[in-house]
């Protein structure tokens, strides 16, 4: 789209005639397209000011608290604190792993019914019925592919 219209001695490209056409100057469509664009980044600009006033006034909060904050260690205070009691033996204790499976199952299944209510709702828009209908029970065969080798690994066993 962009041609140059000749070199200059230095090897530069001259690019004189070539910037008004592609500006649009005298046929109002760049001006156009500059206005859009610069509607578009001002919203966007609207969203990161935003955000750095929340970051700035969550350092200044920060800030504000280590120096006014009182700082005088003792060894109680050093010492580690468990629920009030001082603490009895080592700082160490096994957890069985099927504690963490049972939490990650939990998760992993939480997370994907989010993703009905959705299909809800486009289920219910017309002319969508019967594709979201298939789409939703491929997506309910997956989940219950992954609960049955769950099941068939034991993992779901309690004892």
């Amino acid at each position: 789209m962009v041609a140059a219209t000749g070199t200059t001695g230095a090897g530069i490209i001259d690019t004189g005639a070539v910037t008004g056409a592609a500006t649009g100057s005298g046929s109002g469509v760049g001006s156009a397209g500059t206005s859009l664009a610069a509607d578009y980044f001002q919203s966007y600009s609207v969203v990161g000011l935003l955000a750095v006033v929340g970051v700035l006034f969550v350092a200044v909060a920060f800030g504000a608290g280590r120096l006014l904050r009182p700082v005088v260690p003792t060894p109680e205070k050093l010492m580690t604190y468990e629920c009030g009691v001082d603490p009895v033996g080592e700082g160490w204790a096994h957890t069985q792993v099927r504690y963490y499976v049972y939490a990650f199952l939990y998760v992993i299944f939480a997370v994907d019914s989010i993703f009905l209510f959705p299909w809800a709702t486009v289920f219910a828009a017309p002319g969508y019925g019967a594709a979201t209908l298939v789409e939703m029970f491929i997506f309910l065969g997956f989940l219950a592919v992954g609960l049955l080798y769950a099941y068939k690994k034991g993992v779901l066993t309690w004892t």
